[in-house]
């Protein structure tokens, strides 16, 4: 298959849309190493686990958990990794956090928490990936389709992922040289239980019909893409693909 022989690193990689990706590359091969952030997402991880070993009993899985908004957990995670595995071929970045709110309530607590999570985690996961992925490898993080909307009210929350486009368009050029790719993929609002805490009925409404097909993004609509820039997709390199939907674009 495909991604036979592979190592992929999946961080939020226990649950929603971090677990579809998981299956995803599994499916065509990949051993993989999953990443949770806290205990209370263990069961879910169990859960993952049994599934993976059901249907795909002849690749490798293993779970790690810790937050990763420190550089020395970051560096933690890739160095558990690599004494397991033995080397990293692709990671793909899950991790994030969303808040909705009037830049006039948001707290500085609210905000260093918001570019924890989305924007040095990102960074740090990057720096990690770009010194210890294989030549050839691949660096995919997860943004927002939000960086292409003129709206208020999520001001933190594209503001703190908006950086990462550049981050990937930097890392992207440093690291062409040994053939990596590196992307962001930016889906539409998601149905997952992250999304449905931050919007009202009217605001559920609005945002599916603004969508093809009168519907939110779907997981299964996003982990395929992860996929395709791990094996045929290749060549595309220092992109933020925007996949939702018609939802909106630049």
């Amino acid at each position: 298959m495909a991604l036979s022989g592979k190592v992929s690193l999946v961080t939020g990689g226990a649950k929603n849309l971090g677990a579809q990706i998981a299956l995803e590359l599994a499916a065509v091969g990949s051993d993989l190493a999953l990443h949770y952030n806290s205990a209370k997402t263990k069961e879910d991880a169990d859960k993952l686990a049994e599934e993976l070993t059901r249907k795909y009993p002849k690749i490798s899985v293993k779970f790690y958990d810790g937050d990763l908004t420190t550089a020395a957990a970051v560096d933690k995670l890739f160095a558990d990794v690599l004494h397991d595995f033995g080397k990293i071929d692709i990671v793909v970045n899950t991790v994030g956090m969303v808040l909705k709110k009037s830049i006039l309530d948001i707290s500085e607590e609210e905000y260093d928490k918001m570019f924890a999570i989305n924007s040095k985690a990102a960074f740090f996961i990057l720096k990690a990936g770009a010194k210890n992925v294989t030549d050839g490898g691949k660096l995919i993080t997860i943004v927002t389709s939000l960086l292409a909307a003129f709206t208020g009210l999520y001001t933190s929350y594209a503001g703190s992922k908006a950086p990462v486009e550049h981050f990937t368009r930097g890392v992207c050029k440093e690291l062409q040289p040994r053939g990596v790719s590196v992307n962001a993929i930016a889906p539409g609002p998601m149905d997952t239980p992250f999304f449905y805490p931050q919007e009202g009925a009217d605001a559920v409404a609005f945002h599916k019909s603004q969508g093809m097909g009168g519907r939110l993004t779907d997981i299964k609509d996003i982990a395929p893409i992860v996929r395709f820039l791990c094996t045929e997709g290749s060549w595309i390199t220092g992109q933020t693909i925007f996949a939702n939907g018609g939802y909106t674009t630049r």
